[in-house]
């Protein structure tokens, strides 16, 4: 099978197209099929080694397709079955082996393509805007990149909530997809300063909750426009890792909150996958969540996926076909 294999971390050019064994099935796992492969940063910290991987290793943590093959304890799932995963290494391939129990089935009305897309990017967004910092009618919340992946995701299940939105984004175009996922007010960065802005639109008080993917270039500013016990969730870094700060500078900024969640830890137990999935499903079904996927590529482009998602020149989703 084609499948996109790192063999030494570095940039873009670091993904190889090889020609490796179809998997077989572990007793208690299920082998894919793949119809789509979401693109994410996370596989980019991969790739450079920022989250170390043993090498060699195909690259990848989302996708959709058809069950080929299961394995004899695999009770969850059936040779046929329509499936989507995410947090599985493996999935920039035209076939994956994933463990039964991470799989969710996926429901009548949504397309391969679709789950492929909502499942990292769209469950991140719920456990941010639900778990995280669970948000509730009347808070503010300073959401970074906001027309970007999950950025357009999070801004709707706040809006939904009822929660006032205020976003930031690069350019004019991109500004007017934050508006239209609901984000009440839209920050050019590249024309003012994201922090006295934001401090001018909350006459001073601060937002509740920062949700940054951005990391270096906006942290120290984001602790900024927190309110006193606000809280800073960082959950990303496009933009390069935070330095090391000393955490008495929470305090002195209004004994604020700082945490780094990442998608596994709210996705750990079977139960909390499932019931995860199954709000983005609903919400997705009830119109109120709407998906941009803004480029298709085929497998053997993953280079050029790689580097317009770090080019910060895309909009919504990534995906790439086998």
């Amino acid at each position: 099978m084609k499948a996109i294999q790192v063999k030494k971390t570095g940039g873009p050019e670091a993904l190889e197209l090889v020609d490796i064994p179809v998997p077989q099935p572990k007793p208690n796992e299920a082998v894919v099929k793949l119809a789509a492969s979401g693109v994410n940063f996370i596989d980019v910290y991969h790739r450079e080694g920022r989250y170390p991987v043993a090498l060699p290793f195909v690259i990848g943590q989302e996708g959709a397709g058809v069950v080929s093959a299961v394995g004899a304890d695999a009770k969850s799932v059936r040779v046929g079955d329509r499936v989507a995963w995410s947090s599985i290494m493996g999935s920039y391939a035209e076939y994956v082996a994933v463990p039964a129990d991470r799989l969710v089935h996926i429901p009548q009305g949504v397309s391969d393509r679709d789950a492929a897309a909502v499942m990292l990017q769209g469950m991140t967004a719920h456990y941010l805007a639900c778990s995280t910092f669970p948000l509730k009618r009347g808070d503010t919340a300073l959401v970074q990149a906001a027309a970007g992946g999950v950025g357009l995701l999070l801004v709707q299940i706040a809006h939904n909530i009822g929660a006032r939105v205020i976003g930031t984004a690069s350019t004019e175009e991109k500004a007017k997809l934050a508006f239209e996922a609901g984000a009440d007010e839209v920050i050019l960065y590249t024309k003012v300063d994201f922090e006295s802005e934001t401090k001018r639109l909350t006459q001073g008080k601060g937002v509740d909750v920062v949700y940054d993917s951005v990391g270096k270039t906006t942290f120290e500013k984001g602790l900024n426009v927190l309110r006193p016990r606000g809280m800073m969730v960082l959950f990303g870094g496009s933009s390069g890792a935070v330095p090391p700060f000393d955490p008495i500078v929470l305090s002195q900024k209004g004994s604020l909150f700082v945490t780094r969640p990442t998608l596994h830890h709210y996705t750990a137990t079977r139960e909390e996958l499932d019931a995860r999935a199954r709000a983005i499903f609903d919400l997705m079904a009830a119109k109120k969540l709407r998906l941009r996927i803004e480029h298709i590529y085929p497998l053997q482009e993953a280079q050029q996926a790689h580097r317009d998602l770090e080019g910060r020149k895309t909009t919504g989703k990534l995906l790439l076909i086998p």
